[in-house]
């Protein structure tokens, strides 16, 4: 099958072509007629699959065939509103959208914490048809009345089950509850919890129902592995393992910020190269690892689950669970950072007997268990007593705990970043993506930050508006009212619960 066969455009298949895609994935041969049909659609899809391309390209369509619409300034209206969690995805998504759209006259802009919020205002105030923004920066925004979704035709959640685990659920509550009622919503999650069916019955309209891959499973083209071994020998074993198969381009995950740093020192001392990236690390730092693990200069990047969101490698060989998630559905999240588009990946965890329960959480959750294999010169003590995992002397947070009694979540996405301008057409992009425009900070800093500490916004900094010319604007109907999409997935009939999501009793107040 091709992508014209699908229903896109010329302008929209040439660029495609030109990006090297030729044949569509599973995800996008579903998603992207489902899409262009106009109504809702819940998705299931793992990083890796080309989902980004599933939404983003039928969108772009559909907006080059409605009616343009102008908002109150007699500028173009925001048409279709992209909600991720963190900012690294956000710029990769809009990124996404730029690439697809070159041939249209369509206008897209990236909205995230972090950076100064006068930028982003001045390119809203000069018109855009896409926005894509992290949920708190869309709140500053909608607060100061500086972005107007009273047009808005197309509402896409992506990753909703990180949004949710990263604790924001009431802003996107806060969010539904200003959008127009009527309008096409997309979600898109690799696992289904609870708490994603409870919201898709909340938002969701008669939904397609699409899933390119077991609900909560991993997938089948990762090679997984567990090493038992003992706590105080996992770093000796992965320098072993490292050496041994000769290893490059390793993705190791820690459960902490200062379990990253602390692995990539020793790393290095053992003669291998490694650097680590959490939400503690300044844009340049994060912007040099990155850069330098995606050419293969560096042989090993350390990172934290939220950080590493943004890391989009094809064909990532290796990934090593350092340390077993607290949150099962967290591992499948890591290890979908190999085994990405049909290539095979290999995942490796390196597990000690602390982590006995949390692996057992994670073969319940995939329905499978993961084969164990000791490695000859570590073999674990068979008397070794466990020990509670958050006392252990770690530190520095970055990991998340289980979701029962789980308290205000860290919110790790977006670090502080430092700026870089050029003139011209301006473009605000994290440098954490290669191609990618120069980011930058600047302006007020009583607007709300995107990450966990909500660092404040260095006023010297001159970020620059991201702003895309990529076809103009009739509203597709709607799906007629249907039973709640909750139930697909297992969860109870809604009934005649509303379209929006409630406001949180909170009065309103934003988790911080």
């Amino acid at each position: 099958m091709s992508f014209d066969s699908l229903g896109l455009s010329e302008p929209l298949v040439r660029a495609v072509h030109e990006l090297g895609y030729t044949s569509p994935t599973p995800i996008q041969t579903q998603a992207i007629p489902a899409v262009l049909n106009g109504g809702d659609l819940l998705a299931g899809a793992q990083t890796g699959t080309g989902k980004t391309a599933g939404f983003t390209l039928p969108i772009l369509q559909r907006l080059t065939t409605m009616q343009p619409v102008n908002n109150a300034s007699g500028k173009r209206a925001v048409r279709a509103l992209i909600l991720t969690p963190t900012r690294e995805l956000a710029a990769q998504v809009e990124e996404s959208v730029r690439q697809y759209g070159k041939y249209l006259k369509l206008k897209s802009t990236v909205m995230f914490g972090g950076v100064g919020i006068n930028p982003q205002i001045d390119a809203l105030r000069r018109g855009v048809d896409i926005v894509v923004a992290t949920p708190g920066r869309l709140l500053d925004h909608m607060q100061q009345k500086t972005i107007d979704l009273s047009q808005l035709d197309i509402l896409v959640l992506d990753e909703a089950d990180r949004m949710l685990d990263m604790g924001f659920i009431h802003d996107i509550k806060r969010v539904l509850a200003k959008l127009p009622p009527k309008r096409q919503n997309l979600l898109f999650s690799a696992t289904f919890s609870d708490e994603i069916k409870t919201l898709a019955d909340n938002l969701l309209d008669a939904p397609a129902l699409i899933e390119v891959a077991r609900r909560n499973t991993t997938a089948e083209s990762v090679a997984q592995k567990i090493h038992p071994v003992d706590r105080d020998k996992k770093r000796e074993l992965l320098t072993h393992l490292i050496r041994r198969h000769n290893w490059f381009q390793v993705l190791v995950f820690t459960r902490t910020k200062h379990g990253a740093n602390r692995l990539a020192e020793q790393l290095t001392k053992d003669g291998i190269s490694a650097l680590a990236i959490h939400g503690n690390k300044s844009q340049s730092a994060r912007t040099r690892a990155l850069a330098e693990f995606k050419d293969a200069t560096l042989q090993v990047l350390v990172a934290t689950d939220i950080a590493a969101r943004g890391i989009d490698i094809d064909q990532l060989p290796h990934v090593v669970n350092f340390d077993l998630p607290n949150v099962p559905e967290d591992y499948v999240h890591r290890i979908g950072r190999t085994g990405r588009a049909g290539a095979t990946g290999e995942a490796v965890s390196l597990v000690c007997v602390d982590e006995l329960q949390l692996l057992k959480d994670i073969e319940k959750l995939i329905k499978r268990p993961v084969p164990q294999e000791v490695i000859a010169g570590f073999e674990p003590d068979p008397d070794a007593k466990p020990e509670p995992i958050l006392r252990r002397g770690q530190g520095g947070g970055g990991g998340r705990q289980p979701r029962q009694g789980q308290g205000a979540p860290k919110r790790e996405g977006a670090a502080q970043p430092r700026s870089g301008s050029r003139s011209g057409t301006s473009q605000q992009q994290p440098q954490t993506r290669p191609q990618a425009a120069k980011p930058g900070s600047s302006g007020q800093a009583q607007v709300r930050k995107d990450n966990p500490r909500h660092e404040t916004t260095r006023h010297h900094d001159k970020p620059r508006a991201a702003t895309h010319e990529a076809g103009a604007a009739n509203r597709a109907p709607r799906k007629p009212q249907g039973g709640g999409p909750g139930a697909l997935l297992g969860g109870k009939p809604r009934g005649d619960a509303p379209r929006s999501a409630h406001p949180p009793r909170n009065g309103g107040q934003r988790g911080r």
